[in-house]
């Protein structure tokens, strides 16, 4: 699995113009599933991305999680983190799971983030989504589970 976190003050997604998540201070995780990824990566994924050290404490410094700010978590299912772009110009999904697969691992990495954090919002998986966000920091982290 491949996640893209940032962390945010706001950031929501519109489908059709339509707000269907919002959140306030936390993380945008987008949200990546490969085709041999399993449930394991799911628990290996949030265990990281909830523990993750990236929050200011009150002398400035990142040594605060997610749970210590009390902060909100919206997962947004973003296939095209598995682009291979080798060859050529125009991005290969190959390395994508199927849409049955991967909703399945992007459903229970929603459930699982659910059960550590009062609010979780999400996008829609496979919808066309506009995501907007403010990054605070500007603070991005890349993680993939193949290299845990």
């Amino acid at each position: 699995m491949r996640a893209v976190i940032q962390r945010v003050s706001h950031a929501q997604v519109d489908i059709d113009g339509i707000t269907v998540g919002a959140i306030g201070k936390g993380l945008l995780v987008l949200l990546g599933v490969g085709r041999h990824d399993t449930e394991e990566q799911v628990e290996q994924l949030w265990s990281k991305i909830s523990r993750l050290r990236i929050f200011e404490d009150a002398q400035g410094k990142t040594n605060l999680a997610l749970a210590a700010i009390e902060g909100e978590v919206l997962v947004v299912s973003q296939f095209t983190l598995y682009a291979d772009c080798k060859r050529g110009n125009r991005p290969s999904f190959t390395d994508a799971g199927s849409p049955e697969a991967a909703n399945h691992l992007y459903e229970r990495f929603v459930a699982r983030a659910r059960q550590d954090v009062p609010r979780v919002e999400t996008g829609r998986f496979g919808a066309y989504m506009d995501v907007s966000l403010s990054n605070d920091g500007p603070f991005t982290l890349a993680l993939d589970t193949d290299l845990f």
